[in-house]
């Protein structure tokens, strides 16, 4: 019986044995798997690492220029709010200059017109002695000189309006 125990034993390592080759085996294979993964792994990693340097420098720059077009932006608004503030008073000015012109216009319309002396020629008569002129005190002293310049305002007036109903046309 020691025989039959002991090619029983020897029988039983011999499967033991194989069965062990063939784990090991499958073991290698699944090894030679994971290392080829690890390396395809460690290039994903690699390049995950470049594109994130990238991405944050172009974040560094989409920043700079941010800040750029901010500054520039605000230069422009400056600018406008300049020059709106300069339109508005050159309005306001050429307001104030039309309330003038309108206010001269309007007192050269409702004052009377200065009495002009008209001159009629007649056949002479050697008895009528000449007419003499009206006095020129009646009108005051700045008479002459307000008709003269009421007659410029309505002068200029009739000029920006012909001016601006040719712009319309």
């Amino acid at each position: 019986m020691s025989l039959f125990v002991t090619i029983a034993a020897d029988l039983l390592v011999a499967i033991l044995l194989a069965a062990t080759i063939v784990t090991s085996l499958r073991l290698s294979k699944r090894i030679g798997q994971l290392k080829g993964d690890e390396a395809a792994l460690r290039s994903t990693i690699g390049d995950l690492m470049v594109a994130t340097h990238s991405a944050e420098r172009a974040i560094t720059g989409l920043r700079s220029a941010l800040d750029e077009c901010d500054r520039t932006l605000a230069d422009r608004i400056q600018a406008a709010q300049h020059c709106s503030a300069t339109l508005a008073g050159g309005v306001e000015a050429g307001e104030a200059v039309l309330s003038r012109i309108a206010a001269i216009v309007s007192g050269a319309r409702t004052a009377p017109a200065p009495a002009r002396p008209v001159e009629v020629r007649a056949e002479p008569k050697a008895e009528a002695p000449p007419r003499p002129a009206p006095p020129a005190a009646t009108e005051g002293p700045n008479g002459e000189r307000l008709g003269a310049a009421a007659a410029a305002a309505l002068a200029m007036t009739e000029r920006a309006l012909a001016r601006v109903r040719a712009r319309a046309a």
